[in-house]
């Protein structure tokens, strides 16, 4: 497979977005903007008024039970919205049991969450504000909240045309906010897409050659976003599983020490253990890795790879031994980082929020 793509191709993928109403934001190079444009649901389209609505309430720590806690907390704009640990912080100190993932590039998601458990972006929105681990909150606590703030009145006036604050248009307001976090023109774009000379480096050229043949990382990082959007066992923490039950009665609960990942939604057992194929970009920036934090660094990623995850009832059969040579490992690295984009670099918590 070559490497480059063919002019016409750059044309169909990079070419920017010109003018839409209401300020849809530029598409950067690497994106495939059809895709982007189909992905704003009709009921709910961009605009700026909504954008900047949605951006408050991201950031703006009232809309959780005790006013200590933000969507922005957990998904901080310098780390690529995610927040650097292994697991967040929750209200009261507690601890959710999945690692915070970045919100990059999830305009394109068709499920969202590990699990799948929301279908859209307005629908995922709202689940944390409720979650008791999260933000801990009720719909009606945040309405009652947001009312009485005039300020909110009337930035709901301009999203909505009606200053009602009502749960489905803080989703809306939410999901509009969170399609603009788009990331591409990385160096692998401006070496893909016909860039300047040398925009990447030559490990990162062997590394790219690496993850489309030998890696195998193809099969689920697949498209400009990296992700098939699908949900695969790979065998995270699986050596600290206790089956010595489970073996014996094989019954799916007896199973001790292991997130049910998709099968929770499902009760397929091949799901058990499943979790959602994150977008790669901007993998450098997001560490730690994996549901469960448990992977500290691309190194250590390419590594639990390279030896075919961990064996379990439920791997997926498109893990296996990769053999890579430690060269191979460096330039799989450098391929990574070489995603890193732009696009969403400017974005900052607000100043000062409505009064």
């Amino acid at each position: 497979m070559p490497i480059r793509l063919t002019f016409l191709s750059v044309l169909l993928v990079a070419l920017p977005i010109a003018v839409y109403s209401g300020g849809i934001p530029r598409v950067p190079l690497g994106h495939d903007e059809i895709r982007y444009l189909n992905s704003i649901p009709k009921d709910n389209p961009l605009t700026q008024t909504k954008i900047a609505l949605g951006k408050l309430l991201f950031f703006d720590k009232r809309l959780s039970r005790d006013g200590s806690i933000a969507c922005g907390s957990c998904h901080q704009p310098h780390r690529a919205f995610t927040d650097g640990h292994v697991l967040p912080t929750g209200i009261d100190g507690q601890t959710p049991k999945r690692n915070a993932p970045t919100l990059i590039n999830r305009a394109y998601g068709t499920a969202y969450f590990y699990d799948g458990r929301a279908a859209s972006l307005e629908e995922q929105a709202l689940i944390p504000i409720q979650s008791p681990s999260e933000m801990g909150n009720t719909l009606e606590h945040v309405v009652s909240t947001l009312s009485v703030i005039s300020g909110y009145r009337a930035h709901f006036k301009a999203a909505f045309g009606d200053s009602t604050i009502t749960p489905d248009h803080i989703a809306k307001a939410l999901a509009a906010f969170e399609r603009t976090l788009i990331s591409g023109e990385s160096p692998y774009d401006l070496f893909e897409y016909g860039g300047p000379k040398g925009a990447m480096s030559k490990s990162a050229i062997r590394g790219l050659r690496l993850f489309r043949t030998k890696a195998r990382c193809t099969l689920c990082h697949m498209g400009f976003n990296y992700t098939d959007e699908d949900f695969h066992n790979i065998g995270t923490s699986w050596d600290r599983a206790d089956l010595s039950t489970y073996e014996k009665t094989g019954n799916l609960k007896d199973i001790k020490g292991i997130d049910p990942g998709r099968y929770a939604q499902t009760k397929k057992p091949e799901h058990f253990g499943a979790m959602k194929t994150p977008t790669l970009r901007e993998v450098a920036r997001t560490a730690p890795y994996m549901h469960n934090g448990s992977i500290k660094t691309l190194q250590e990623i390419i590594e639990f790879y390279d030896k075919g995850g961990t064996p379990n009832p439920f791997l997926d059969e498109l893990i296996t031994p990769l053999n890579l040579t430690d060269a191979e490992k460096q330039d799989l690295i450098a391929f990574l980082k070489a995603l890193n984009g732009i696009n969403w670099l400017h974005i900052e918590p607000p100043f000062k929020f409505p009064k």
